[in-house]
């Protein structure tokens, strides 16, 4: 009857915690909990054993390496079953109580390596049983005062900071057990204890090992229990659990129990402390469930408030994964059209300049073509140079057969031509870095519209770059035709007219032969032919590499919409959709949770 009141009354408050603790929760705001903290060979695992009524992990040194998270949970239809979980999938679960030793050792091997090192990761048993009380509680590693053999030299620290970390938190309750035949002033679990929680308001002591004190020594042990050598807020309990000689006789928890109860019902100076509920695992746990649920209590409301914003969280997450394909043929091609066309909307804005996909495609493009222009202007310096020097040595080393004070056009067209034909490197490079910016947008769009659906993304992704390609060689192609018209050193008599005058010489036609002038001539000449490239690398590379290429991404994209393979072609990703199944159990977790902190 004691064991069904107390679940009722606690269990709800429990559970919330766990299931909080479950989705994470407890890496955003510290969740209330009991903390179980002692000195090596204290006797905190024994106390543990007869709470959850299995055996644990025993021997000499550190026998708890990482921190072990207790789950019990009463369920009269249950007679024992038990999951431990660890890790990000590690999840078993059994029916057999004595698996637990082995299983847990095993979990601390492969979290904290064989031997004797500690880890923080954490190990969950949950055990459900008819007979176990309903309790949540972490167990810590025993302090270690002195290293032993395989041990880093720091493992005493390694332990307090391990420690620290969890009795720190203002949510949490530490349990310290202290044997009776210590010294208890001097035990270092007391002393972390008051270093974290001065005033002892929220710990609690167990005194362990009542059978081993002295003759003499029993009203020392009431003055402890009574609180009146180290005053604790929530006070002291002491228990008697399984001794090694009982552990070696084969004595089972079930029967300590019942023994521990005939001890102090027997004992001429605890007796009075059954009485006084401060004696006995059965009074721990009542104190314990009791203590937790207040402390849950106290901090519902930040636990609400927590839950609803990561609530919000989860929902936008799942709002951007949306809800995946529909089932139904008809449906599933209508949605696939909606999915290609509003990749393709996406396309086109982008090459209009409608969108900008993470940074703006057309100021990029646009600093590229002022490169461009900047290496035209550049190369001016020396061209002039070369016009210059072609003029004032050309009796010496391009004079051919004709009479002196007559010059051979031919000279001057070479140098026009050798000069211009060495800007189709610098021209090419812009069409490569301008290629290189589009693709990448383009990809960028195929990854955000397509990134449940790896087939969309892999067919959209090769067409981007099998069309950039195809366009490249067009815009290369075009390019060579224009250099090798530019070859042929033409322009309008009316334009170069203008440009010469522009320049700042009177352009007579019958004037045009002078040879003092043909670098004025030529500086003209060479300015129609930048005009002439600064525009059309650039007209050439937006149409072809932008334009152009977006128009048959799109066309390629709807040709899917022929095949008869829509479940292939919407294929998702099997980890999108662990995810989402994930996010939504998170989401249906919270909401869960939320209504039992409505109701509690």
């Amino acid at each position: 009857m004691f064991q069904d009141q107390l679940a009722e009354k606690v269990r709800p408050f429990i559970d919330l915690v766990d299931d909080m603790r479950s989705i994470g929760i407890d890496k955003e705001l510290p969740l209330p909990t009991i903390a179980v903290v002692g000195d090596q060979s204290s006797g905190k695992s024994s106390v543990l054993e007869s709470l959850s009524e299995v055996a644990l992990p025993r021997g000499t040194g550190i026998v708890t390496r990482c921190p072990l998270l207790l789950q019990l949970c009463n369920d009269k239809a249950v007679k024992w079953k038990a999951v431990i979980s660890y890790g990000e999938k590690f999840r078993h679960e059994f029916d057999k109580p004595s698996e637990v030793v082995r299983l847990v050792e095993q979990a601390q091997n492969v979290l904290a390596g064989k031997g004797v090192g500690i880890c923080e990761d954490l190990i969950t048993l949950k055990i459900t049983s008819s007979t176990v009380c309903d309790l949540s509680l972490i167990d810590l590693p025993g302090i270690a005062r002195v290293a032993v053999k395989g041990q880093p030299d720091d493992i005493g620290a390694q332990i307090k900071n391990l420690i620290t970390k969890f009795i720190k938190n203002k949510t949490t309750i530490i349990l310290v057990v202290v044997p009776c035949n210590v010294d208890i002033a001097t035990t270092e679990a007391l002393k972390m204890a008051q270093e974290m929680d001065p005033e002892g308001t929220r710990t609690l002591a167990i005194l362990t090992k009542p059978d081993l004190i002295d003759q003499g020594a029993e009203k020392n042990v009431l003055e402890i229990v009574h609180n009146r050598v180290i005053f604790l807020n929530m006070g002291y309990v002491i228990v008697k659990c399984r001794g090694q000689k009982q552990i070696d006789e084969n004595m089972s928890i079930t029967r300590a129990i019942e023994e521990e109860l005939e001890f102090f019902r027997n004992h001429k100076h605890f007796r009075s402390l059954l009485r006084e509920e401060k004696a006995t695992t059965k009074c721990l746990a009542t104190k314990l469930s009791n203590a937790l649920v207040k402390q849950i209590k106290k901090y519902l409301p930040q636990m609400s408030e927590k839950i609803k914003e990561r609530l919000g969280e989860v929902k936008h997450l799942l709002s951007k994964l949306e809800g995946g394909p529909p089932l139904e043929p008809a449906e599933k091609r209508k949605y696939l059209i909606q999915v290609i066309t509003d990749f393709n909307e996406q396309i086109t804005q982008l090459s209009k300049g409608d969108i900008i996909v993470e940074e703006n495609l057309f100021v990029l493009m646009r600093k590229e073509f002022t490169v461009w222009m900047k290496c035209l202007e550049n190369a001016k310096s020396n061209y002039h140079k070369v016009v210059h020097q072609v003029v004032d040595e050309y009796d010496q080393k391009h004079r051919g057969s004709e009479l002196p004070g007559f010059s051979n056009y031919r000279v001057f067209q070479h140098v026009v031509q050798k000069l211009v034909a060495e800007l189709k490197r610098p021209s090419m490079t812009t069409l490569q870095t301008i290629r290189d910016m589009v693709q990448k947008q383009f990809d960028h769009l195929s990854k955000e519209n397509f990134k449940n659906y790896p087939y969309l993304q892999m067919v959209s992704k090769k067409n981007i770059e099998t069309i950039q390609e195809q366009q490249s060689n067009i815009v290369k192609a075009r390019i060579v035709e224009q250099f090798e018209m530019e070859m042929q050193v033409y322009t309008q008599d009316e334009i170069f007219n203008k440009i010469f005058q522009e320049e700042g010489e009177i352009a007579e036609g019958k004037d045009h032969d002078t040879r003092s002038k043909y670098p004025g001539l030529l500086k003209s000449y060479y300015e129609i032919v930048v005009q002439r490239l600064a525009d059309q690398v650039p007209m050439l590379i937006r149409y072809f590499i932008l334009k152009e290429s977006a128009k048959i991404v799109c066309s390629e994209m709807l040709d899917l919409l022929h095949r008869d393979d829509a479940d292939n072609i919407l294929q998702e990703d099997s980890e999108i959709g662990e995810y989402r199944a994930k996010l939504q159990a998170q989401a249906d977790r919270l909401l869960l949770a939320n209504d039992k902190i409505s109701s509690l």
